[in-house]
């Protein structure tokens, strides 16, 4: 194998693990960061951070494996997914799978330097990661299961610092799971007249003309869930001002996709990163203006 096939090989593993779009590791990561940051009192572990951090980015990467194997059948017929590195046979199934299963290995090791609980909330995250891409066959809105897939760092990081995992943490595991519909389904709306074409099921086809309300709804829902975590927790004036730069940016969204433009949809997509940041950032100075006191 000479270094220029290497290096051909390398970018279409990089481009299967979507490495090349990192935007979906930080839709991951944020709320992530939120239970770490809020267990930790602002202080956590920086160990702890950085092995959540890392294994964040190897179970997103197992996932984007995983789920392009289990849709090889239909990303061909998708203008989207066309040139993803299977279908153009850059990678073959077999590689695929020898990729996601070192992932997944090496996302387990990181997990066994933590508590036995978290070890056993790990099992429960893998097998969401690994069945989600089939409940886009049977399931009406498989975006709700995917926040519960990506939402599964939140009662880990509880576990991993506090040894347990309190009821305000399947609270911002459930608001996590409206803001994972609203963005989504922004992405959904995008490749709707493909999936009908194709018997795929999503959120944007089964809300169809609502899904724009559909999606606010879920943005509103998301930050009333969120300020009823914040006063369970106690949290100050820092935080909800946090909370109210993510709603700007979900009525930003509203902007942006209300003609349901594919690259205007798109857009909105990205610019969620700016959401999970503002929600961090307002627990950021929480715990900067607590400590200074």
């Amino acid at each position: 194998m000479n270094l220029q096939h290497l290096n051909k090989k390398i970018d279409a593993y990089e481009r299967l693990m979507r490495l090349d779009k990192p935007i979906g590791i930080l839709l991951l990561l944020w709320p992530t960061l939120w239970a770490l940051i809020i267990a930790g009192q602002g202080k956590p572990d920086w160990i702890i951070v950085l092995i959540f951090i890392t294994g964040t980015v190897l179970m997103r990467s197992a996932g984007c494996v995983l789920n392009d194997l289990a849709d090889h059948r239909f990303d061909g017929l998708v203008e989207r997914t066309k040139h993803r590195p299977l279908i153009t046979n850059e990678v073959s199934k077999k590689e695929a799978y020898w990729l996601a299963a070192g992932l997944c290995i090496a996302a387990f090791g990181l997990v066994c330097l933590m508590n036995r609980l978290t070890i056993y909330l790990s099992v429960a995250a893998l097998f969401l990661a690994t069945t989600y891409p089939l409940t886009k066959r049977f399931f009406a809105i498989p975006q709700a299961y995917l926040g519960i897939a990506f939402g599964m760092g939140i009662p880990m990081a509880f576990a991993a610092i506090t040894g347990g995992v309190p009821s305000v943490a399947w609270l911002l595991m459930v608001a996590n799971v409206f803001w994972a519909m609203a963005y989504d389904t922004e992405y959904a709306m995008i490749d709707r007249a493909d999936d009908l074409k194709i018997g795929i099921k999503s959120s944007a086809i089964t809300f169809g003309r609502f899904d724009v309300l559909a999606v606010m709804l879920c943005y509103m829902v998301t930050i009333l869930l969120l300020i009823t975590a914040g006063q369970q927790l106690a949290l100050g004036y820092g935080f909800y001002g946090g909370l109210v730069a993510a709603a700007v940016v979900a009525i930003h969204h509203y902007g942006l996709i209300k003609g349901r433009e594919k690259s205007q949809c798109f857009k909105a997509f990205l610019h969620n990163n700016w959401f999970g940041f503002a929600v961090f950032a307002g627990l950021a100075v929480h715990y900067l203006m607590q400590y200074q006191q």
